[in-house]
């Protein structure tokens, strides 16, 4: 155990002391943020603009058919088919005579393909306009129409979750950053640590360094201690963005006005309303930073933080001892690729389920990948991140830990076989069907 120890020692100084964890340290949640808003921007900047001509037989959509910030309608004399792209049209919208309520098909025509979020967006519009049309019909003026759309958009829906005899205030729209977030962190980590691990067995073999130490301690003993000595290091890494997302916010509180702060205060005691009066006392600041404060803390942090930490180790554990199977076996990068194939493709499938699982964290597909050792260090936490025990119940959490430790007990065990062999052996191209038998042989 010793000599376990000693090597955990030199793996976790080795990497710690370098110039490159300092780095990645600070810049990993920094490259995050800026993934996700440059994915936001992606999103916003890639959406469809389309200017549409509209070719109406009914003579009711000019008034009815309402535009959108991506999509316009126009409706311009002497605009066809033949000639909409020289008058500056993205598209052009045939819509023939409607006969009472029969359905009709309307087609667009387009020179390039429209989008299905464009097509569903067209859809819904005219679908609206025929309704309102229909109102109008009934007797409702344009004016009264306009009116009850603008006083009905009052609706704000407020989610609660029962336990038990109590209730509390749930967020969606958080779960799900939370759990997407939580899952691709997880998707990289295991990843990187895990080719991490990778490389350095076949560094050590291929610089004939394991030959030495193996003549010192035993090859299960070289292999865990390097496995541990890099997951050390991942956590340290987690614990410091931790404590760096704690300074980067207690210093941002730094800058912001104290009569705004004393408003934010006033209303977290008085449930989002300023003593005497309503929330519209409080400046506009204050009631932004109030609604993100109250947001946050409606997720349970300590619950997901301490998941979050064994879900890593346990993923990581989990498939580095697999990692290491692997370079136990090869010599090159490229003898390596055949071989990690069957090892990354469950984690690039689990974040494929994850995914999906996000949206819905209560189907069979997510309970059943959130219990499996292979999918759920990635699967489990998009689900957790909606609530335990509401959407999770503790017999799944429980019973998903309890899976993942014996699964990493298992391919631990099964690797350590493989190692024993192969990090001894040179010259010789090894195929998964090989280290199978090496791990289940009697010995």
């Amino acid at each position: 155990m010793n000599k376990i120890g000693l090597i955990i020692r030199r793996e976790y100084l080795s990497r710690v002391r370098n110039r490159t964890f300092v780095l990645t340290t600070i810049l990993m949640p920094l490259l995050i943020v800026l993934f996700i808003a440059g994915t936001i921007f992606l999103s916003i900047k890639g959406k469809e603009k389309l200017k549409i001509a509209v070719v109406d037989d009914n003579h009711f959509f000019e008034r009815n058919l309402k535009n959108s910030n991506d999509i316009s309608f126009e409706f311009p004399a002497g605009v066809d088919t033949a000639n909409y792209l020289q008058k500056g049209y993205s598209a052009i919208l045939l819509i023939p005579k409607f006969e009472g309520t029969q359905k009709t098909n309307y087609v667009i025509r387009s020179k390039k393909s429209i989008g299905l979020g464009s097509k569903e967006t067209i859809e819904g519009k005219i679908n609206a306009a025929i309704e309102d049309n229909m109102l109008q019909q009934s007797g409702i003026s344009r004016s009264q129409l306009d009116s009850i759309h603008t006083r009905s958009q009052f609706a704000e829906l407020k989610s609660l979750q029962e336990h038990g005899n109590k209730t509390e205030e749930s967020n969606q729209a958080l779960a799900y950053g939370i759990g997407y977030s939580c899952g691709i962190l997880i998707y990289i980590i295991m990843l990187i640590y895990g080719m991490m691990v990778l490389r350095g067995v076949m560094e050590e073999k291929t610089s004939r360094i394991a030959e030495v130490m193996v003549s010192s301690v035993k090859p299960f003993e070289l292999m865990m201690g390097k496995i541990v000595g890099i997951g050390a290091v991942g956590l340290t890494q987690f614990l410091m963005w931790v404590v760096l997302i704690i300074v980067l916010t207690s210093a941002v509180q730094a800058f912001i006005p104290h009569d705004t702060l004393v408003q934010v205060q006033a209303l977290q005691q008085h449930n989002g309303n300023m003593p005497g009066g309503g929330m519209v006392q409080a400046s506009e600041q204050a009631q932004q930073i109030y609604n993100i404060q109250h947001t946050l803390g409606t997720a349970n942090w300590p619950l997901i933080l301490g998941c979050f930490a064994f879900y890593f180790l346990g993923g990581y554990l989990f498939y580095a001892a697999l990692f290491a199977a692997v370079g136990s076996v090869v010599e090159d990068v490229q003898n390596s690729q055949s071989l990690t194939l069957p090892v990354t493709m469950p984690i690039i499938f689990a974040f494929l389920i994850m995914s999906v699982v996000v949206y819905t964290p209560d189907t069979p597909l997510a309970i059943w990948a959130s219990l499996i050792p292979f999918s759920s260090p990635i699967v489990m936490l998009a689900r957790i991140a909606y609530g335990v025990p509401g959407t999770v119940p503790y017999w799944q959490l429980i019973l998903s830990m309890l899976l993942l430790v014996g699964g990493f007990l298992f391919t631990t065990w099964m690797a350590g076989k493989i190692y024993r062999t192969g990090i001894l052996l040179y010259g010789k191209k090894i195929s998964w069907k090989e280290m199978w038998k090496w791990a289940f042989r009697r010995s």
